[in-house]
């Protein structure tokens, strides 16, 4: 019953949007929205502190609007982490919490932001990785119901490879194929060649060689298109830099020396806490890429690795930054910035080494802190050029979309609109950002709940049995860390005489929070 209740409010959403939209008189009233997403990038940038980044366009975007410093995601991987912000619904909610299961088999009737804006009167259109295309049809429909046209795919460089364009390398690798073509070989091809190089920044090529230019160029392209048609414009681009491999046009390497790079010095996991909560960089050594000692083999990675890692990142995310200065340019050359709201997040953060781990999920800082950037240029009473302190959430995306452009939010989707932030009404919405990360742990299915506040973080670790709809059990474990005393968690503080009264206070909190 409730999902024939859902079929049908979708049948007549169109239509009763439809109405309001024959009601709108000028369509030039309602602002536009640019919905940027960047892959795996944690709040490595200039306007956010860091004094080694280069990203001049980040920083230009912050001057318009508000930076939020104390954002998190919900999960830090990208297929549940995107789900949650697609949907306004927490990943207990969406019940993704891997890279396989898709959207619409869990939720066949949720409403999407994009398809929020479209039912709206938008012309709701994407361009580059918004949605994990495994969690929803496939890389060329990318949850087609939720945009106005069919999904934009980027012209993929026919002479990459992995994402990498080393002519080099691209030969061996043709010649790898055709010989396991040509033998019937059944074996994987990445398996073959013992995994491609996990970074690359050699090459001295335009933008456009690699994906994250071509993104630009379409984004830039469908700017201009929109920007002329009397419908608002939802557009979404997707970038996929700085997530592995680290590749990058060679000027964006030479932004660096590598000499500005050094190994993280806590290369151990927090004092007290679960063995099973600490991970050692699954992704980059499960045997995808070459020249990277494998998990079996135990230890921390070489110093001269560590450092080439880390300088691969830090181009990227210039050359992320690059791409976004293309953006801002487009958008002002249309003549539509003024009426432009622009929210810019990443789906998680990413570890570089600190505690021995590299890439994310976790539920520590470094895997789910990301940038989240939000102007809207249409009041003057709205926020320029500030930085909130506020803990706020990527869910809350969804809700202050709808409150900025006045329409109306789909009912039950959570998270909090941060338009009072914005204002200068309120410091803070909610008292703390929830995150949570499965783990397998002596063959049981158990969850990690985690809340950051202001100060501090504290982690549940319960017995849920959550994919077999299991409810919230046994807590196993829990872990506390005041980042006023101790930024870089080097120890748990759960059992700490010293903290009891804040152990309580955040029980309470935890208590009030859960779903």
């Amino acid at each position: 019953m409730k999902r024939l209740f859902f079929s049908i409010i979708l049948i007549y959403l169109p239509l009763l949007c439809l109405a309001e939209k024959a009601t709108q008189s000028d369509n030039s009233e309602r602002p536009n929205i640019l919905f940027i997403a960047v892959d795996d990038l944690k709040p490595t940038l200039s306007n956010y502190g860091d004094a080694v980044a280069i990203t001049p366009n980040f920083e230009r975007l912050a001057a318009r609007g508000v930076t939020f410093l104390n954002a998190h995601c919900q999960q830090a991987v990208c297929g549940p982490s995107r789900a949650s912000v697609m949907t306004g619904l927490r990943p207990d909610q969406t019940r993704i919490w891997d890279l396989k299961t898709k959207i619409r088999d869990e939720n066949p009737d949720v409403v999407t932001i994009p398809q929020c804006f479209k039912a709206h009167g938008y012309n709701a259109v994407g361009v580059g990785k918004i949605f994990d295309f495994r969690s929803v049809e496939g890389h060329r429909l990318d949850d087609a119901v939720s945009w106005s046209r069919p999904y934009v795919v980027f012209d993929k460089n026919p002479k990459s490879e992995f994402g990498l364009v080393n002519p080099d390398y691209v030969r061996w690798v043709r010649s790898k194929k055709k010989a396991k073509l040509e033998s019937g070989d059944k074996t994987p091809l990445k398996k073959i060649l013992g995994g491609s190089p996990p970074f690359e920044g050699s090459e001295d090529v335009a933008d456009e060689a690699y994906d994250d230019g071509q993104i630009a160029r379409s984004g830039v392209a469908l700017l201009k298109e929109l920007a002329a048609e009397a419908e608002p414009f939802f557009l979404a681009v997707g970038f996929k830099k700085p997530h592995l491999p680290f590749v990058a046009p060679k000027q964006y390497w030479d932004l660096y020396e590598a000499v500005a790079f050094e190994p993280h010095s806590l290369r151990e996991r927090p004092e007290g806490s679960p063995e099973y909560h600490h991970q050692p960089g699954w992704e980059l050594r499960n045997g995808s890429y070459s020249g990277v000692p494998l998990l079996s083999e135990g230890g921390n990675l070489p110093d001269e690795t560590a450092i080439s890692l880390i300088h691969g990142y830090y181009a990227c995310v210039s050359f992320i930054d690059a791409q976004l200065g293309k953006l801002l340019d487009a958008l002002e050359a249309t003549g539509e910035a003024d009426n432009t709201i622009i929210v810019l997040w990443s789906d998680h953060g990413y570890h570089l080494g600190d505690h021995g781990m590299w890439c994310k999920h976790t539920n520590y800082e470094q895997s789910t802190r990301v940038p989240l950037m939000v102007v809207d240029p249409r009041d003057p009473e709205y926020l320029e050029g500030v930085s909130a302190s506020a803990s706020v959430e990527l869910v809350d995306i969804f809700a202050t979309l709808c409150d900025l452009s006045e329409i109306q939010a789909p009912d039950g989707i959570e998270g909090t609109s941060l338009k009072p932030i914005l204002l200068k009404n309120t410091l803070e919405v909610k008292p703390a950002s929830m995150s949570q990360f499965p783990r397998y742990f002596e063959g049981r299915e158990i969850m990690g709940y985690s809340w950051r506040t202001k100060r501090y973080r504290y982690i549940e670790w319960e017995d849920t049995g959550f994919r077999e709809g299991g409810t919230h059990g046994a807590i196993l474990e829990v872990e506390l860390y005041d980042y006023a005393r101790d930024p870089n968690e080097t120890r748990n503080l759960a059992n700490d005489p010293n903290y009891a009264d804040v152990l309580l206070d955040m029980e309470r909190l935890a208590r009030g929070r859960k779903h």
